[in-house]
């Protein structure tokens, strides 16, 4: 039973971080994610998403994630598109407005939103949800 609660607890905390439009590291760390595996083999945490701010195409969704390992000039489109198809496109339907956009941002350490940190290796990618797929766009 107390699993059972368990799971309750971590899909309505989730569901009510998404509904507010930002998690925090902290809520992220209570949904219990983890290690998320990746095409590349090495994981990825996610660090929170982020709602509350229009993009170019209207309502966007920006799901951080950090991946300690992140070097500088990697190719990991292949990795960024499956954070999209694979945990970013389940969450949004949960969001009001339904997002136009996500973004996608994997970065090797935390850095602010919107802050800049010349040390942090950041990749950002940016989807439309197109017939429930993540649809790569030129950033």
């Amino acid at each position: 039973m107390s699993s059972l609660f368990s799971r309750l607890f971590i899909a309505s905390s989730l569901a009510l971080c998404l509904a507010a439009g930002r998690c925090d590291d902290g809520e992220a760390a209570a949904t219990g994610e983890g290690a998320i595996p990746l095409p590349s083999g090495k994981t990825a945490e996610w660090l929170d998403v982020q709602s509350d701010t229009a993009g170019v195409e209207g309502a966007t969704a920006r799901f951080r994630f950090i991946d300690k390992s992140l070097k500088p000039g990697e190719d990991r489109s292949a990795d960024m598109q499956s954070l999209c198809d694979t945990f970013a496109r389940e969450r949004v339907a949960a969001m009001v407005p339904a997002p136009r956009q996500i973004v996608i941002t994997l970065a090797d350490r935390p850095v602010a939103f919107g802050a800049t940190d010349p040390e942090a290796v950041q990749l950002f990618e940016a989807y439309r949800l197109e017939n429930a797929a993540c649809i790569w766009e030129i950033f």
